[in-house]
């Protein structure tokens, strides 16, 4: 019998590449190869202990059904945490809505704010999920390059260029997955005072907010433009300060109205996130952050082996990130060059190389919008990172 067709809107999204290579990867290692990994993004430390504890003691309180947007003492305590990185400047539980991790609240606001035909900007390079998101609601991403030289950063020129009658929000990720770079309180406010000449809806990823290195000085847009917060919503959640990826718990905070809509769709998709997964992230956010900084202390560390490790081998290089645990290696200088019969055409073709003959696994630059470069993520351990480095030296030697 004939299979039927699938849904046309399928035919406008590609897979996650992150997802894919590693994938990959781990096909090969179940083959028995050792691989090392510096592809998918999350860190490879343990959830602190104090958190187990209260999922094991929820264990004993609920396993039920909580409220759709999640329990109001997890909403209680994100808007205190928000209220004291954030400038001073509060959300109520109303307006915060606890989904199943930060792509999730991402994926609602999409169903929530994009229409056919609508415009959403996004700048290159991007978190290849983005832009794919927006095309499944059937709207169109307007994807605005940066530049290397400019650390990656969107300028207020590219941004007034790329709105239309049609521009429904912007994206905005700081610290940014891929590049590492993270904007000023200056770049901010020169977006701001863009964004006040128009009406559109402006999405700021937060999730690595809490790693930032060198001293950065983070701020949030609302906190930098608190006259924008009526149409400004931010995305934040656990996985990556309190390293709890898969306890999938991340949020968005913004006007009660959008917070109202993704409840809806929350309601009618996956319900409330786990229940003992909520009761993790309230004691994650109650909790000592002298977690986080210790944690955040080792990224730095791994950081700069990892960029100045780069940076010593002919035809790579990559500037400092700012934040995040991410290096986007510039790989253009190796393109056109032969290993063997293998041609390294592309970023793609590079990556694929890497695997092979490095058994390095990272991710290629072209689905985050920037070909001619490679993300690798320093969230293992420095030892992974020198034998990595050392591989990627005797692969890149044979080239040179």
């Amino acid at each position: 019998m004939k299979l039927l067709p699938l849904a046309k809107r399928l035919n406008e999204v590609q897979e996650s590449a992150t997802v894919a290579l590693a994938q990959r990867a781990s096909a090969l290692k179940r083959q028995g190869i050792d691989i090392l990994a510096f592809g998918v993004g999350q860190p490879d430390f343990p959830t602190p202990d104090y958190i187990l504890t209260a999922a094991r003691d929820a264990l004993q309180k609920s396993s039920h059904y909580t409220d759709v947007r999640g329990v109001l003492e997890l909403r209680q305590a994100i808007s205190e945490e928000s209220k004291k990185r954030r400038g001073g400047i509060s959300h109520r539980p109303d307006e915060i809505v606890v989904s199943v991790g930060a792509k999730h609240a991402l994926f609602n606001l999409a169903l929530a704010l994009y229409d056919p035909g609508d415009e959403v900007i996004i700048p290159a390079p991007y978190w290849v999920s983005y832009p794919e998101q927006v095309r499944l609601v059937g709207a169109q991403p307007v994807i605005v390059p940066t530049l290397d030289q400019d650390n990656f950063i969107l300028r207020p020129a590219a941004l007034e260029q790329a709105i239309t009658p049609r521009t429904k929000a912007l994206i905005l990720c700081t610290p940014s997955n891929p590049t590492g770079a993270a904007y000023t309180p200056s770049d901010l406010k020169a977006l701001a005072d863009v964004a006040k000449r128009h009406a559109f809806w402006i999405i700021v990823d937060e999730i690595y907010s809490q790693l930032v290195y060198d001293g950065f000085k983070q701020q949030s847009l609302l906190e930098v433009a608190p006259e924008l917060k009526e149409r400004l919503i931010i995305i934040d959640g656990v996985s990556k300060a309190y390293a709890m990826t898969g306890w999938r718990i991340g949020w968005m905070l913004g006007p009660q109205a959008i917070a109202k809509a993704c409840d809806t769709i929350q309601g009618q998709a996956t319900t409330n996130p786990a229940t003992i997964a909520q009761y993790a992230a309230i004691a994650a956010l109650n909790g000592d952050p002298v977690v986080i900084d210790a944690m955040r202390q080792q990224f730095e560390k791994r950081r700069t082996v990892l960029i100045e490790g780069i940076n010593q081998i002919p035809g790579l290089c990559a500037r400092m990130p700012d934040g995040a645990f991410y290096a986007f290696v510039d790989v253009r200088k190796l393109l056109g060059k032969r290993s063997g019969s293998t041609l390294l055409s592309d970023d793609m073709a590079v990556s694929e190389w890497l695997l092979d003959k490095a058994r390095c696994a990272a991710v290629p630059g072209t689905p985050f919008g920037a070909p001619g470069f490679i993300r690798f993520s320093y969230a293992t351990s420095i030892d992974t990172i020198e034998e990595g480095l050392r591989r990627i030296q005797s692969a890149v030697s044979e080239l040179m």
